[in-house]
C-alpha cells in the first residue's frame, strides 16, 4: 500500500512541478491494487473477516446455521472459480493476440496472470474455510 502511495504522490509531484504526467505509473499502481485485494481477501476468508451479513444467521441454530454458512462459502468458491477460469482465458487471449499495455508497453498477459493465479489463491482459502465449517460439529 505504501508503494502504491508513494508512485502516486510521485507522479502527482512530477506532473505538478513539471506538467509532465508518467502514465505508467498509474498501470503499475491498479496492478498493485488489485494484487493486494486478492491478497487480502485471501487472508479475510482464512479469518472468518470477509464482509457477511450474519443478523439472521447468528440467530440460527448450529445445524441452521451450518447450512447457510457452507451455502455461502460454496457460491463464494463458484464465484472465484468462474473468476479464475475467465481470468485464464483472457490472459490467453492477451497472450495469443500480443496485447501490450498502454504505458509501459509491456505484454498485458503478464498484468492478466495474476487475475487467474490470485483467484485460486483465494479459492484455497474458500476451502480451507469449508472444511472448517463441515468438521465444526457444533460452535
Amino acid at each position: 500500500m505504501a508503494a502504491i502511495c508513494l508512485i502516486t504522490l510521485g507522479n502527482v509531484v512530477a506532473r505538478y512541478l513539471t506538467d509532465i504526467s508518467f502514465a505508467f505509473t498509474e498501470e503499475v499502481s491498479v496492478f498493485l491494487l488489485v494484487f493486494l485485494t486478492f491478497i487480502g481477501s485471501a487472508k479475510a476468508f482464512l479469518d472468518g473477516n470477509q464482509i457477511a451479513v450474519s443478523y439472521f444467521i447468528d440467530k440460527l441454530s448450529w445445524p441452521w446455521r451450518r447450512r447457510w454458512l457452507l451455502a455461502g462459502l460454496a457460491m463464494s468458491a463458484l464465484m472465484l472459480g468462474l473468476l479464475a477460469w475467465y481470468g485464464a482465458r483472457m490472459a490467453w487471449d492477451d497472450y495469443d493476440l500480443e496485447v501490450t499495455s498502454p504505458g509501459l508497453g509491456w505484454p498485458q498477459w503478464i498484468y492478466t496472470l495474476w487475475l487467474p493465479l490470485l483467484a485460486v489463491v483465494v479459492l484455497a482459502r474458500i476451502a480451507q474455510g469449508f472444511a472448517h465449517v463441515w468438521r465444526t460439529k457444533s460452535p
